[in-house]
């Protein structure tokens, strides 16, 4: 069993007239698989991104890609069990 922990960038958000709309969500590893989303607030956000990553790290299993292990700065890769808990 390994635990992947993804970088994620989540940053306000503005609407073409400049005006704030919510938060944006990405993890730039797997941005081109589709990891982008937003939320309305940052914690909406980040539980948001957190659910695509999930998804397309399910379907990368199912359809027997490889999930991507480097680089280091955005994503951690360890052997044994981890939680992850966000505050």
């Amino acid at each position: 069993m390994k635990t992947y922990n993804f970088k994620v960038i989540v940053e306000p958000d503005e609407d073409f007239d400049g005006n704030p709309s919510g938060w944006h969500a990405y993890c730039p590893l797997l941005e081109s698989q589709g990891a982008s989303t937003w939320g309305g607030t940052e914690p909406e956000a980040l539980k948001n991104i957190n659910d695509v990553v999930h998804m397309i790290v399910e379907s990368m299993l199912e359809h027997g890609e490889s999930i991507p292990e480097e680089p280091a700065d955005q994503v951690q890769v360890t052997v044994e069990p981890r939680v992850a808990v966000t505050v």
